[in-house]
């Protein structure tokens, strides 16, 4: 009788972790850009934040949402992807307002080529995707031309899929590809601070939001079964925070030169 009441106490109990859990793993991935957009709009000044890590988060989760079609996991890992694509395209849609309202006399840059006196103009440009500039890649002037790369890319690597998805070896890469790419979001940063020998203007507050984020992740990917690949590369992102808190201790202890000053540090990272 006792052990009946228990249970009618900790079903819902554990039904309400388990909600909880799947939340936190949606929504937590965002959670560090929140302080970072307010900055942006604050200052009017996008210069700390980089846009690839828009890309490299946009990436990632375009391929793991077309690894789901060849392997199902867990439904909060799809729903994560899905909110941390909408949120870095609210992020590159702010930091593409702000750079081009600063840069009243550069000349406006599109994801396709454009002829230059309709630009001088401002009429609306002819684009192609048959016509890259490679120099400017990824630092366009318009919000639309970052939407129709990654259109572009999805549709590409949609395609790719359909074809391949009987392919187990297709699918297995393309979920590694998956986290692998956003697994190695730190790494630029922890190249920087080596290279420089210092860790100015680089926040630790989020890098210990990135440690607890990601420790917590591959925590859920364990306990729930996850494809291996998640759990992996969930490891390898711990790895590298703890090597980014680890530079931050010694260069702290053994100050080098100082390194040029950034107002808004790019420190973003999905949970």
């Amino acid at each position: 009788m006792e052990a009946e009441g228990l249970d009618w106490l900790l079903v819902p109990l554990h039904q309400l972790v388990s909600w909880g859990a799947a939340g936190a793993m949606v929504f937590g991935g965002v959670v560090p850009y929140i302080p970072q957009y307010r900055d942006i709009r604050r200052t009017q000044n996008a210069e700390g934040f980089s846009t690839y890590v828009c890309l490299v988060l946009l990436v990632a989760n375009i391929l793991r949402i077309l690894f789901w079609f060849g392997r199902h996991f867990e439904s909060p890992l799809l729903w994560q992807s899905i909110v941390m694509i909408l949120t870095m395209l609210l992020m590159l849609k702010l930091c593409t307002e702000v750079r081009v309202a600063n840069e009243l006399n550069v000349k406006r840059r599109f994801f396709a080529a454009a002829d230059t006196k309709d630009e001088e103009i401002k009429v609306p440009p002819r684009r192609s995707y048959l016509d890259f500039d490679p120099h400017h890649f990824w630092h366009w002037s318009s919000f639309g031309d970052y939407v129709q790369c990654v259109l572009a890319f999805t549709g590409v690597a949609g395609y790719v899929t359909y074809l391949s998805i009987d392919s187990a070896l297709f699918v297995e890469t393309l979920g590694f590809l998956a986290v692998l790419t956003e697994a190695m979001l730190g790494v630029p940063q922890l190249y920087r601070n080596y290279r420089h020998q210092s860790t100015e203007g680089m926040s630790i507050k989020m890098v210990l939001m990135w440690t607890s984020g990601d420790t917590f992740k591959t925590a859920y990917f364990l306990l729930n079964g996850a494809p291996l690949q998640f759990s992996v590369c969930g490891l390898l992102q711990v790895l590298v925070d703890l090597a980014i808190l680890g530079q931050a201790y010694v260069f702290a202890r053994h100050p080098q030169k100082p390194v040029p000053h950034v107002a808004h540090p790019a420190s973003a990272k999905a949970l």
